[in-house]
């Protein structure tokens, strides 16, 4: 899945473009009531004050399987004023486990009532803060080989302030609309700030034409934006690791203290313990899969009372959880052990092989760089992350037969719990799909459907998928401007993720909207609208199977191009050749106050690699752009070809300096 540049001289990170997609850092502002070090909601009181759970993710990229940084201060900034740093510590975290999951963060409280229209990130920026690691399969032609780290000379982070050891970046965030803190416990609304991976500005690789080392030039300036997100009951939470604190008189309720895992991993995996509690009750309802990783066994529990005396034993805990609307969290699965390391060697991250004949197994990209084999076998069970769904407690497949049937594909964000951590291979006892992504060219797109097909460097996982959308009553999250109440199959362009195209007729409209094609004649090859869909399971208009809730119109990179026509007076156009090809093609952009396409200056000078945004929306923007785009220059465009054989300009960024190749 990918929006790659195929061997260019501008190289980023999406190939599971999983990136314009509600996923990202979200802060999720919980009103509740209690105080203290307790991270616990729903008390339903009027508070003096509200607890902010915070929560980061984001998308992925096929090219790394490790994109690690360290954000260390997070301001709301508003009418009300700005917020203290809402971190209690620096945190460092690989954003690329985080594809459409939230990483619960720290707590930090604000005045009920207040209103913040923006945030203000802060993150570590010295050499060696952010750590690129290459992906265990990267896509074909990709510039490092398999599994390296980049080392720290070769990373530049764009906008970096300070001096020694003391280097920041800041990265200020407008909300699309603004956010007032609650006043009551219920109902509970959240904040997402979406850290964007699939963006073609986002990590850069510069290859100076002629040769030499290549230099990835970090930027968090257009990546990184802001998502409302009204419905907290269906944010999809990554495991959580803690120690056993207690059980409530009532043994409704787990206490755990909250622990962080060693980044980057290390063998046997170590721990931060922090002074915060968090309280997780069991599913009265549903019940809540109990794992003892010492045992090898598991049972299903509706509350603790038959646990006290085994969790003081086994205090190591990580637990799969989901909030309820009142801010509460409920428990879908515990595993526990006397081990931290027993719990945490848990295969996480995305898919990239399954044995799709015999089933036997599938390999996961871990964050280490490192493909870890999982092998299947007939009591392994498949779950699919959907809070308050049925398949978030229960299987929705068992054994080598759920690979036979292609229900677990590549590009698949997967957490991995082994039988036994010992054995060689591990074989899996429970696989949660925390997310379950395709991508592709679209093809037979209708009313109610696509095909999305791609194509990865080991041919074997290759694939064409049909997918039906989901039914038009199904409830599909809220409209991002208006707030109001989406049902059935939405879809929106991956630069533009607040205006989403919703209601009876979005399936007619995205296949109008995806049956262009370009070509540049000769060698150069034809070029198709891409989209990325994420999938759901157990929908009425497919139970046993996946389907679309939405998709994504996302960029189609045009590799190795150069400007054959520049911006002609008062024109939003310009046309570029590609090597190898014998046309042009004519690319339309737009000027467009709040809708502008998204462009970006590449200079490379002695060493340095500098992006900078130019706004397309205003007249000095739009002169530099003009001037840099001149017949023979080096232009990297990314956007949707339109029926009429034109490209819809999303994102474009133009060479100066020393040329790349």
């Amino acid at each position: 899945m990918s929006l790659h540049s195929a061997r260019a001289g501008l190289r980023r990170a999406p190939r599971h473009g999983k990136s314009a997609v509600a996923l990202a850092s979200a802060l999720a502002l919980a009103g509740c009531g209690g105080g203290g070090g307790s991270d616990s909601g729903g008390s339903g009181a009027q508070p003096q004050s509200v607890s902010v759970p915070m929560m980061l993710s984001d998308a992925s990229a096929q090219d790394w399987s490790s994109v690690q940084v360290t954000l260390t201060s997070v301001v709301l900034t508003g009418s009300s004023g700005d917020s203290a740093n809402l971190l209690n510590a620096p945190l460092t975290i690989n954003l690329e486990q985080l594809d459409n999951l939230g990483e619960s963060l720290d707590v930090a409280s604000l005045s009920a009532g207040s209103v913040y229209t923006g945030a203000i990130l802060t993150l570590s920026a010295n050499p060696g803060d952010v750590v690129l690691t290459v992906a265990g399969d990267p896509e074909a032609g990709f510039a490092e080989a398999a599994g390296t780290t980049i080392p720290a000379d070769r990373t530049q982070i764009q906008g970096a302030r300070g001096a020694g050891g003391g280097m920041t970046v800041t990265v200020p965030v407008s909300f699309v609309s603004p956010f007032t803190v609650p006043s009551s416990a219920t109902p509970i609304s959240a904040i997402d700030i979406e850290f964007d991976l699939g963006h073609p500005a986002f990590i850069v690789g510069h290859v100076p034409l002629g040769g030499g080392s290549t230099i990835w030039a970090v930027n968090f300036n257009g990546p990184v934006h802001h998502r409302p997100v009204r419905d907290l009951t269906r944010l999809v939470l990554r495991h959580l690791y803690g120690t056993y604190a207690s059980v409530s008189s009532d043994n409704t309720t787990l206490t755990v203290t909250r622990d962080r895992p060693s980044v980057p991993i290390v063998s046997p995996e170590t721990f931060t313990a922090t002074s915060r509690t968090l309280d997780v009750r069991a599913d009265a309802s549903n019940g809540t899969l109990f794992y003892d990783m010492d045992a090898k066994t598991h049972a299903t529990i509706t509350d603790f009372s038959s646990l006290a005396a085994t969790l003081a034993s086994k205090p190591f805990v990580r637990i799969a959880m989901r909030y309820q609307q009142d801010g509460t969290r409920v428990a879908t699965r515990i595993f526990a052990s006397s081990s931290f390391n027993t719990v945490f060697v848990s295969p996480e991250g995305h898919v990239v092989h399954v044995d799709s004949l015999a089933g036997s197994g599938f390999t996961v990209d871990n964050a280490d760089g490192r493909p870890i084999r999982l092998a299947v076998d007939a009591n392994t069970q498949f779950f699919f992350r959907a809070p308050g769904s049925s398949t978030d407690v229960t299987p929705i497949g068992n054994g080598p037969a759920f690979l036979i049937a292609h229900d677990l594909m590549r590009g698949f964000k997967v957490h991995v719990t082994p039988v036994d951590v010992t054995a060689v291979p591990l074989v899996a006892a429970a696989v949660d799909i925390e997310s379950a992504p395709y991508e592709g060219r679209i093809t037979s797109a209708s009313s109610s459907g696509f095909t999305l097909s791609d194509i990865f460097a080991t041919v074997a996982d290759n694939y064409s998928v049909s997918l039906p959308e989901i039914d038009g009553s199904t409830p599909n999250g809220a409209d991002p401007l208006s707030g109001n109440a989406i049902t059935g199959f939405k879809y929106w362009d991956f630069a533009y993720p607040t205006l989403v195209t919703s209601g009876a007729g979005a399936g007619a409209s995205f296949a109008a909207a995806t049956g262009g094609a370009i070509s540049f004649g000769g060698s150069a090859g034809t070029y198709y609208p891409r989209a990325l869909s994420y999938t759901t399971w157990g929908d009425p208009a497919n139970p046993s199977a996946w389907t679309a809730r939405d998709a994504i119109l996302i960029p189609t990179l045009l590799p190795r191009t150069t400007v054959a026509t520049g911006v002609g007076a008062g024109g939003n156009a310009f046309s570029v050749n590609a090597a190898g090809g014998t046309m042009p093609i004519a690319v339309d952009f737009s000027t467009a106050s709040g809708s502008a396409t998204l462009a970006y200056q590449v200079d490379r000078s002695n060493g340095i690699v500098t992006i900078t945004p130019q706004d397309l929306s205003s007249p000095a923007g739009l002169a530099a752009f003009t001037a840099g785009l001149q017949a023979g220059s080096k232009v990297q465009v990314s956007g949707v070809p339109q029926a009429d054989g034109t490209v819809k300009a999303y994102v474009v960024s133009y060479f100066t300096g020393a040329q790349s190749q």
